[in-house]
């Protein structure tokens, strides 16, 4: 078997997040998110729902790149105008997303980086769904090149998705559904579960030590690692090959390393 590659070692972690999730929509957004999504609907988690990204959902998820649409199984109908309704609002999905930056609350930003907001010094998306995607629904996180311009000191440049941050509360505002479950990164797996939300470090990748890790985090972290971050086996390599035909995921992480961290 060929050794995995960095970006496949991390799809199979990005899939965990989505394990024993139940009959929910479950949204990568980007490559190694999608695939993740549909590793863990093909594998471990086959009661995930998922969609085409346009107007169905699907019995089984869609490889990247060129589509033949005509292959779909449509499993029903779910065009973006109800997809609020039947998954945001209720809580149904768990999203995995890419913002630009976030914090020790798990605060994300999307909108812009430096300056102010009247005049940023480098403007992005906006906010996009993150207000409300972070308020109704469970949400985890990748990011591709780990270092303390994306895990910021202090506050993110602009609040764009909720985290646990006491200072941002509104007295009585109802913060029940704020549920941020993992983050994956090119050197490690975090979560929020260590005293007060903070994040904790769970998994290295192989290779990857805690004080690299602290070294590209712009804040503390908690050393809670449990091992190495597994590789993934010959069947989840074949999945992953077979939702990603043109190997886009190739280009997410620079140079394409092995999943291994050479010493």
């Amino acid at each position: 078997m060929s050794e995995a590659t960095l970006a496949e070692l991390c799809i199979a972690a990005c899939a965990e997040a989505f394990r024993g999730n139940g009959e929910i929509v479950a949204t990568g957004v980007g490559p190694v998110p999608r695939l993740a999504a549909g590793l863990a609907k093909l594998t471990h988690t086959p009661e995930l729902m998922m969609t085409d990204g346009e107007a169905y959902l699907v019995e089984q998820p869609v490889a990247l790149g060129s589509r033949a649409y005509d292959a779909r199984k449509a499993a029903g109908y779910l065009p973006f105008s109800r997809f609020f309704d039947a998954a945001v609002w209720s809580g149904r999905r768990h999203a995995m997303v890419t913002p630009t930056q976030i914090d020790r609350f798990g605060q994300i930003n999307l909108s812009y980086m430096g300056g102010s907001h009247a005049q940023p010094k480098t403007q992005m998306l906006g906010v996009r769904g993150f207000p409300g995607n972070t308020i109704y629904h469970p949400n985890s996180f990748f990011f591709p090149a780990h270092s303390a311009r994306v895990f910021v000191p202090g506050e993110v440049d602009m609040v764009s998705g909720v985290g646990y941050n006491p200072a941002r509360r509104v007295p009585g505002g109802n913060y029940s559904a704020v549920d941020l479950r993992r983050i994956v990164t090119n050197l490690c797996v975090m979560d929020f579960a260590g005293p007060d939300n903070a994040v904790r470090v769970i998994s290295l990748h192989p290779g990857v030590t805690f004080a690299e890790v602290q070294e590209a985090t712009g804040f503390e972290l908690i050393d809670a690692v449990a091992g190495e971050t597994p590789l993934p086996d010959a069947a989840a390599l074949a999945v992953i090959a077979g939702l990603d035909p043109h190997n886009i995921r190739a280009s997410v992480i620079k140079d394409n390393p092995p999943a291994r961290k050479a010493p």
